[in-house]
């Protein structure tokens, strides 16, 4: 069973008891998850089964989609309702059109500094660990990309918002952020992802549904669909398998295979670094390569031989 699940995550379980939970319901030999939830989170999960498990970083990249809600005038240590709360201030001058406004901070390439209640770790310990001993360290600051953010209701002091963005987006730090901008403090208290890529929160299934339907059981290759495919022929397709790059020139006979269709149909050339799914002459997903410059270099095999 080398199979992917969109798996809808409960509030109050970390993301790794959520996939323990479907390993063991379902057997697997083994199991992993792309993409950490807090505990306090629900929502969309990628749950990778057996052979699926090698894909996890192929899926790491994809943008994700939040609604979340946070709280003005109280600022807590966690940046959510979990901690220990560090400031109040009066929240009753804010206006719709005040948050309106700081919302346009918010989007397109920002930076962002991770917070100290998290995994990221720092001399090779977890801040999280730091954090739990009153420790506060200076910590990297990293670009992410927030391509929408829109506001949903202010009902003081909760603002609901929708929120598009890229791998590494820390919500919380989103939330103490605007609070931060809007003057009077703000901290996360609920957060339900509803889109990792492809996967949507309307086609996931619940831990207590897993038994009983399969209906957001996908396969590694639709897991993977938003990456390129190319279909090699029978020299090239053994080479790969053997994990030895295919050569990729301009006047070999490999090379018009490389070309892919947008979805307008159009023609383009694959670009270098990008990621591919590789595919045997019958079609069948067997690994992943990137394209270089004049090759193209095997990231990940995969047997799929006993895919369900």
């Amino acid at each position: 069973m080398n199979i992917v699940i969109n798996l809808n995550k409960p509030e109050n379980i970390s993301s790794q008891q959520a996939v323990l939970q479907v390993k063991k319901l379902l057997a697997a030999r083994k199991a992993g998850h792309a993409g950490t939830l807090d505990p306090i989170a629900t929502g969309v999960l990628i749950v990778c089964l057996n052979e699926a498990t090698k894909i996890t970083r192929f899926l790491s990249d994809l943008d994700k989609e939040y609604l979340v809600r946070l709280k003005l005038g109280e600022r807590t240590d966690t940046y959510d309702s979990t901690g220990r709360i560090l400031e109040k201030k009066d929240y009753q001058a804010i206006k719709e059109e005040d948050i309106r406004y700081v919302l346009n901070n918010f989007t397109g390439h920002i930076d962002q500094t991770p917070p100290m209640f998290s995994a990221i770790k720092v001399g090779g310990k977890p801040l999280y660990k730091l954090a739990r001993k009153g420790i506060n360290i200076e910590r990297p600051v990293r670009s992410i990309h927030i391509s929408e953010i829109t506001l949903l209701s202010f009902t003081p002091p909760y603002i609901d918002l929708k929120v598009t963005c890229s791998k590494g987006t820390y919500i919380r730090t989103l939330c103490e952020d605007i609070g931060k901008t809007l003057g009077v403090g703000a901290h996360m208290v609920a957060l339900q992802r509803t889109e990792i890529g492809n996967f949507r929160i309307e086609d996931s299934i619940s831990i207590e549904e897993l038994k009983h339907k399969e209906s957001a059981f996908f396969s590694v290759d639709f897991a993977l669909s938003h990456l390129g495919e190319i279909i090699l022929d029978e020299d090239s397709y053994r080479k790969a398998r053997s994990g030895i790059p295919i050569i990729f020139a301009k006047d070999n006979r490999f090379s018009s295979q490389a070309e892919q269709k947008d979805e307008e149909g159009l023609q383009y050339q694959l670009r270098i670094n990008e990621y591919v799914r590789l595919k045997a002459p019958d079609k069948r997903l067997f690994g992943i390569g990137r394209i270089e410059s004049e090759r193209i270099k095997i990231e990940r095999l995969l047997d799929m031989s006993f895919e369900k």
